[in-house]
């Protein structure tokens, strides 16, 4: 798919006035399978109500970066994404944010470039072909991303932290889903074994915090 296609494919579903962020993830996984050959894209919607990013691309089955997307015209700026995107920008090493049409990049926590490949105009997608070279080459580079070395024990700490606060707030959101659903899965299981065993009045949050360290 080209950049052409996919700006096509997404404002016939932003016409309607009823598409949701949720339209647009099929498309961006074929645009983004288009330019990075080599790389998987997989779009995993099952695992965002547990708070991990919409897209994670690996090679060799190795993860080189994960995208987050909200709704086209979405402020990404927001208060309201502020503390998630906090999260996964201090625990993920390689990230775009996006809404679709504006694409956010972050290496190690920090910013690294910001284009738009389109603007709504008029109730539709206006597309900017001036910028679509420069987004093909961020792309690339995005994706050439090899991780980072570990050159010291302090790195190592750093990194190893970042991870497991990402992890807790899986953990902790995953435990509260099962409690109100009422759902016996194996976390849940363990969350009342601590609470009979060890904590009595340990909360979803904590059992995370601890679950994540091990």
């Amino acid at each position: 798919m080209t950049l052409p296609d996919y700006l096509t494919a997404v404002n016939k579903q932003f016409k309607t006035g009823l598409a949701r962020e949720h339209a647009y993830r099929g498309d961006l996984q074929q645009l983004l399978t288009t330019l990075c050959p080599g790389v998987l894209v997989t779009n995993e919607p099952a695992r965002v109500a547990c708070g991990a990013p919409d897209y994670i691309l690996t090679r060799k089955q190795i993860p080189v970066g994960y995208i987050e997307a909200k709704d086209i015209g979405a402020d990404l700026d927001s208060k309201g994404y502020k503390e998630q995107f906090a999260r996964y920008k201090g625990s993920l090493d390689n990230l775009i944010i996006t809404d679709y049409l504006q694409f956010r990049f972050f290496r190690d926590g920090e910013p690294t470039a910001s284009i738009h490949i389109a603007e709504v105009a008029g109730g539709k997608l206006k597309p900017l072909p001036e910028n679509f070279d420069r987004f093909k080459a961020l792309v690339a580079d995005f994706v050439a991303w090899q991780g980072q070395t570990i050159t010291s024990p302090a790195k190592l700490a750093g990194m190893m932290a970042g991870k497991a606060r990402l992890l807790a707030d899986v953990i902790a959101q995953a435990v509260g889903s099962d409690e109100q659903t009422q759902a016996n899965t194996n976390l849940r299981d363990q969350l009342e074994a601590f609470k009979t065993i060890l904590i009595h009045d340990i909360t979803p949050q904590s059992f995370a915090d601890l679950y994540a360290q091990t």
